[in-house]
């Protein structure tokens, strides 16, 4: 047979006996829809490890705020005060990623977003308003062991969960999480300056340093705000 003859044999195949060509494409659309299952399988992973991102800062954060709440009143700590009311605007931000994750569209995104953006507003405008009284009136908080032990655990915390959520929204394509992993983010900064001036209130008796560390937060969020509501996406 000559070497024709077998190349043309092969690119046949036999139905009850009767030589039907390959189409010369089928191999193509074959690693095309290959392709196609794996990266929905891939996406489906992400998405999964979105959600359980999201739930698990969800399920600290309403931890967080009964053990917050019990170490601010009974050191009468501003400062933890307000690390709850940290912890309460992300509840409300990670019910928001939750809610976007399940969804699709460009348009529940950009509501996302916006919720998000408010959520950084509430946040820079409490501490804004929470340093700058605590500096007017010379506030001191007694010691409070619950909190920096608190504090220091949920900041790093915070920083892993922040670093999986911009990972797995620049993988998703998603500025939704990603935006959260800032909020994220900035609740790890946050308890780490709540857990500064804690640990220098009680070592060095520096009653200033929390509440000036929450002036470079206010920064932050506002930078975050008008990320948000003034740049196009």
């Amino acid at each position: 047979m000559s070497k024709h003859e077998t190349a043309r044999l092969r690119g046949n195949r036999f139905v009850r006996g009767r030589k039907v060509p390959l189409l010369a494409g089928g191999r193509g659309r074959w690693q095309n829809s290959a392709v196609a299952v794996a990266d929905d399988q891939v996406r489906k992973a992400l998405l999964r490890r979105g959600f359980a991102l999201e739930y698990t800062t969800l399920g600290w954060n309403v931890a967080g705020i009964v053990v917050l709440a019990i170490a601010a009143i009974s050191a009468r700590s501003v400062a933890l005060a307000g690390f709850a009311l940290d912890s309460l605007i992300e509840i409300g931000a990670s019910t928001v990623v939750i809610w976007e994750l399940s969804g699709t569209g460009e348009d529940r995104q950009r509501r996302g977003l916006r919720l998000i953006g408010y959520a950084f507003a509430a946040l820079a405008l409490y501490l804004l308003v929470q340093s700058t009284v605590v500096l007017a009136t010379g506030h001191h908080p007694h010691h409070s062991v619950p909190g920096i032990l608190w504090t220091a655990i949920t900041a790093v915390v915070m920083f892993a969960l922040a670093a999986g959520k911009a990972h797995t929204g620049r993988a998703l394509g998603n500025p939704v999480l990603q935006t959260e992993g800032r909020v994220t983010l900035i609740d790890g900064i946050l308890a780490t300056a709540v857990l500064a001036g804690l640990v220098l209130n009680a070592a060095l008796g520096w009653w200033w340093a929390d509440p000036a560390a929450g002036y470079v937060l206010v920064f932050y969020a506002a930078r975050e705000v008008r990320e948000i509501f003034f740049t196009d996406h």
